[in-house]
């Protein structure tokens, strides 16, 4: 592990620069926010939408301006990244009460027996928390890959009009939507591929896969990763539209 570690440092470094060598730095810390993440939600007092909101806009913070600096295209994906999670946390919240996909599958109950299942905890909101926080990365990259390019685009044509950047925003979002959900797709589906060889050694129709409580709360997880990374588009669009024409208007200095 140290050895891949290094590589991939010294590769992100050569390649990357500065900028390269943040990038590696943030893994970490992103890796340390969910360490204390997951040891503050095991509060029954602690609200657990609340408390994955406030993960996710530190990521949020780490991910874009740490990395890539303080400056208009990472302030418009910062607030985009935030709206967006914010709406698909209580969506989530919604489908998974619904679902019924908390809490442990049958086919984990023999693993599970020796320890007690009074914790204490809403697996509902549990279920909800890892759900957002398996898409946060794909919705901040997504945005940050379309407030960029329309930066530039602004930069170099500083008359066009609103209307016809917000169009621009989109145009760039169709370009990568198709991608950024295969990506999470093949992602999910490739860690997850054990489970369907796990499913095959127990003999389980295709019914009784679909109606697995593990195989559907994956696949609501890769459903919602997508909604997700689709609303973040138009909503990154308007508001980059938004503070580029505006700070134009202003005369104010585009970082």
């Amino acid at each position: 592990m140290f050895v891949l570690s290094a590589i991939l440092f010294l590769l992100m470094a050569f390649i990357g620069g500065g900028k390269g060598v943040r990038s590696f730095l943030a893994i970490f810390f992103n890796f340390g926010v969910l360490i204390v993440f997951i040891f503050i939600m095991n509060d029954p007092n602690v609200n657990l939408i609340i408390l994955t909101l406030m993960a996710c806009t530190v990521i949020s913070c780490i991910n874009l301006f740490y990395i890539n600096g303080w400056n208009i295209k990472t302030k418009t994906a910062f607030i985009s990244s935030v709206f967006t999670t914010v709406l698909l946390l209580f969506f989530i919240f919604i489908v998974t009460n619904k679902a019924m996909i908390q809490g442990f599958g049958g086919e984990e109950i023999e693993e599970l027996s020796m320890f007690s299942l009074h914790i204490g905890i809403d697996f509902v909101k549990v279920g909800a928390a890892v759900i957002i926080m398996s898409t946060i990365g794909a919705i901040i990259d997504t945005a940050i890959s379309i407030s960029s390019p329309m930066r530039e685009i602004h930069y170099h044509n500083p008359s066009i009009s609103r209307k016809d950047l917000f169009s621009s925003g989109l145009n760039i979002g169709r370009d990568i939507l198709g991608t950024s959900t295969n990506t999470l797709f093949f992602a999910f589906f490739g860690g997850y591929l054990a489970l369907l060889i796990w499913f095959k050694d127990l003999s389980y129709s295709l019914g009784e896969i679909v109606n697995s409580k593990i195989f559907s709360a994956e696949m609501i997880t890769i459903l919602c990763a997508g909604i997700g990374v689709t609303l973040v588009i138009p909503i990154t669009s308007w508001i980059t539209a938004y503070f580029l024409v505006k700070a134009d208007k202003n005369n104010e200095t585009i970082d």
